[in-house]
């Protein structure tokens, strides 16, 4: 099964949001089945098969979560991000400020889904293959 720092490993090469899809192929080779994104401060929950789950720590201060999620506002910002124009750390507060509680990437759909508060699906977003 997979490690933390397999995981640290995998994550240090994303340099921007183009880098994403190899990275989430990468990880599904190591095991991964989807992990949870927490935007509020930054941890991430990794799930493999069997149960099998690691917990990282959270990464930055808290964040406050805008109630209200806008949907259109939530695509825009993935698509700046996709196309190398934010770091990571900025994705994180511009998904917060327009209102996504967490993500969770789905190794196995090849999706990732943002949620508002009320753990509802406000974003889901196909993986490409690489």
């Amino acid at each position: 099964m997979f490690t933390l720092l397999q995981m640290k490993a995998a994550h240090a090469k994303v340099k921007s949001g183009a880098d994403f899809p190899a990275y989430v192929h990468e990880i599904k080779q190591l095991g991964l089945l989807h992990y949870d994104f927490v935007v509020k401060n930054g941890q991430t929950e990794y799930h493999g098969a069997n149960g099998f789950q690691l917990n990282g720590d959270p990464i930055y201060a808290e964040k406050d979560i805008f109630a209200q999620a806008s949907p259109a506002a939530v695509r825009q910002i993935i698509a700046e991000h996709q196309q190398g124009k934010t770091d990571f750390l900025t994705f994180c507060q511009q998904v917060a400020d327009a209102g996504i509680e967490k993500w969770i990437v789905d190794t196995q759909a090849m999706l990732c889904i943002y949620y508002d508060l009320k753990g509802n699906s406000v974003v889901v977003e196909p993986i490409p293959v690489c």
